[in-house]
C-alpha cells in the first residue's frame, strides 16, 4: 500500500511513517516544518533533541535500508496539495498535518484565527485534492476525544443513534469543544462527512485521546530517528510534564483540582492504530469514526501513578486551573471498534513510566523550567493582534 503521512516530522507523524515503512509499506511524509518554529515562538524545544527531516530519513535508509520520500510545503497552499497527490499517487493519505495544541490556540485572537485556518484549510484543500484526483484514496484523519467535550451521557464513536417525538435518525454525536483548537478538529469532521456524503469519499476520523510516551521500536533503533518529547505548558502533553518535574525534583503542577477526566493511548498503540485503519479501510461514501484510546483516567490520577512509581520522592501541587472546563464530570467513552480490528492495547503501566523516567534523566539538562509553567488563561483569550 502507498501511504502518505502529512505532518510526518511531527510529533506522531515520524514514528508512524516508520512504522508503516517497517510494515512493508512504500511512505511519504509532507511538512512545512511550521511545529519548529513555534518553539522559536514559544522558547521551548522537545527535551529529546531531534534531527532535521532530511537526516532523519537518510539514517532511516542506512538503518534499515528503506526509503521515504519527502515533499516539504504546505496544505494551505492547493497547488501544492494537489501536485503532491498527483505525484506520489497514494491508496491512503494519514493526516496528522494541523496545530495540535489547545493552549496555542488560546493565546489571544491571532492565534485562535491562525489555528482555524490552517486547520480547516488545509484539510479543505485535501479533500478537494481527493476528490479531483482518486475519490478512491482513503483519507485516514487524526481527531481528537476534545471534539466530544465532556457530556453528561456516555460517548459513541462519533455517531449517536436518538429517538424524538416517535422517529428515531442517526446523526453526527453532538459536540461541545473546549477550545478553538478543538473546534477546528469538529469543523474538520464535519466538512469530511459531508464529502463522504455527498462526493462519495471514503474516510475514517480517528478521535484520539491524549497519547504519552516517546520511543516506538522504530525510533529506538537509532538515536537519529527520535521523536519529539514535549513537556511545556502548550505543547507538552500531562504525563511527560509530570515525569519531568519527578526527575528535577519539582511537584507535578495539576490544574485545579484534577478531577478532569481523559481518554490516554500509549504512542505505540497509536502507530499500530493508524495502521489498522488504513489496511481496513471505510467504504465508499462512509464516514466512520473510530475513538482512539485504550483507558481513561483523571488528572490526578495520573499524576498519582507518576509519583507512586518514581524511585524517589514526588509531591503534587493543585495549581489554578487556567481553563474553562468542569473540574468534576460524568466520562464514559465507547471504544471497540480498533480492538475489533486487532488493536492489542499497552495500558499505563510502572514499566512504562520508568522508561520515561530514563529518557528524561537522560536529557534533563535540557529542561527549561521556565515553559512548564502555565501561561495562556482562557478567560483572558480574544484580544491581541
Amino acid at each position: 500500500m502507498r501511504v502518505l503521512v502529512l505532518g510526518g516530522d511531527g510529533y506522531l507523524g515520524w514514528p508512524t511513517a516508520l512504522y508503516l515503512s517497517q510494515a512493508g509499506h512504500d511512505v511519504a511524509v509532507a511538512d512545512n516544518f511550521v511545529r519548529r518554529q513555534y518553539d522559536f515562538e514559544l522558547g521551548a524545544d522537545s527535551l529529546v533533541p531531534i534531527e532535521s527531516l532530511q537526516t532523519r530519513v537518510e539514517a532511516w535508509r542506512q538503518v534499515t535500508g528503506k526509503t521515504i520520500d519527502m515533499f516539504i510545503g504546505d496544505l494551505c497552499d492547493a497547488d501544492f496539495t494537489y501536485q503532491m497527490i498527483k505525484d506520489f499517487a497514494p491508496d491512503a493519505v494519514v493526516h496528522f498535518a494541523e496545530q495540535r495544541a489547545a493552549p496555542y490556540s488560546m493565546i489571544d485572537r491571532k492565534h485562535a484565527v491562525y489555528t482555524q485556518v490552517n486547520n480547516v484549510v488545509g484539510t479543505l484543500n485535501l479533500l478537494y485534492a481527493i476528490k479531483e484526483i482518486n475519490p478512491d484514496i482513503h483519507l485516514v484523519k487524526l481527531g481528537t476525544m476534545g471534539e466530544y467535550g465532556t457530556p453528561n451521557i456516555d460517548i459513541e464513536e462519533g455517531w449517536l443513534d436518538l429517538e424524538y417525538k416517535g422517529r428515531t435518525d442517526r446523526v453526527l454525536y453532538p459536540k461541545r469543544p473546549g477550545s478553538f483548537y478543538h473546534l477546528s478538529k469538529v469543523h474538520d469532521s464535519h466538512n469530511m462527512e459531508f464529502a463522504c456524503r455527498i462526493w462519495g469519499l471514503r474516510a475514517t476520523d480517528l478521535n484520539q485521546g491524549v497519547v504519552y510516551g516517546q520511543q516506538t521500536a522504530e525510533t529506538a533503533l537509532d538515536d537519529r530517528l527520535a521523536t519529539r518529547f514535549d513537556y511545556d505548558a502548550v505543547f507538552g502533553t500531562v504525563l511527560n510534564r509530570f515525569v519531568i518535574q519527578a526527575v528535577l525534583g519539582h511537584p507535578l503542577t495539576v490544574y485545579g483540582s484534577g478531577g478532569q477526566t481523559r481518554g490516554i493511548i500509549d504512542i505505540r498503540d497509536t502507530v499500530r492504530c493508524i495502521e489498522l485503519a488504513c489496511e481496513n479501510p471505510a467504504e465508499p461514501g462512509e464516514f466512520r469514526v473510530f475513538n482512539q484510546m485504550t483507558e481513561s483516567m483523571s488528572v490526578l490520577q495520573i499524576a498519582q501513578t507518576v509519583a507512586e512509581a518514581f524511585p524517589g520522592a514526588a509531591t503534587i501541587d493543585h495549581l489554578d486551573n487556567p481553563r474553562v472546563e468542569k473540574e468534576e464530570h460524568y466520562y464514559k467513552v465507547t471504544h471497540t471498534a480498533l480492538v475489533e480490528l486487532g488493536l492489542e492495547p499497552h495500558l499505563l503501566s510502572d514499566t512504562l513510566i520508568s522508561s520515561l523516567f530514563d529518557i528524561a534523566k537522560r536529557y534533563g539538562d535540557r529542561a527549561n523550567l521556565d515553559v512548564m509553567r502555565p501561561g495562556v488563561d482562557w478567560r483572558g483569550a480574544g484580544g491581541g493582534r
